[in-house]
């Protein structure tokens, strides 16, 4: 059990950072350039992606969470997981909420200034995905050190 946490605490985060980096930063800003696709149809889409993102996310981190029990990781690995675990959570309890909000306004019609909130969402994204970098080359040197 030990040795398959140990291989989560390896595996969850690639495959966390790898949907955070194509979603956020392929996904999003390609999909308001594509032909036909207005604001409307594009804030749809994303608010669907980044729905099913942050739930996938949110199952991820409590595979972490599982395997950091079973098999306590290094402190600087886990102190950039309970980081951005908790960057996630402020971000699906505090920032989409509000952005949802906004968009459900500029579907309705509001002509409203760009969100600053909006990019606090960015910036949280690309934090995350340093903060998940981290935890990786943490576990990394660990593993390396266990090998030789």
């Amino acid at each position: 059990m030990t040795e398959a946490a140990r291989y989560a605490q390896v595996i969850v985060p690639v495959f966390w950072l790898g949907m955070v980096a194509a979603i956020s930063f392929l996904e999003a800003p390609i999909k308001f350039r594509a032909p036909g696709v207005s604001l409307a149809i594009g804030l749809g889409i994303g608010r669907k992606v980044f729905t099913a993102l942050n739930a996938v996310e949110l199952v991820l981190a409590l595979m972490l969470a599982a395997s950091c029990i079973v098999a306590k990781p290094d402190t600087p690995a886990l102190t950039f997981f309970v980081l951005v675990a908790m960057m996630l959570v402020v971000q699906v309890v505090v920032i989409r909420p509000w952005l949802g909000r906004r968009s459900d306004r500029v579907l309705a019609g509001e002509d409203l200034p760009r969100s600053t909130m909006h990019l606090v969402y960015i910036a949280f994204e690309l934090v995350k995905v340093v903060l998940l970098v981290s935890v990786i080359m943490s576990l990394f040197r660990v593993l390396s050190a266990c090998l030789h």
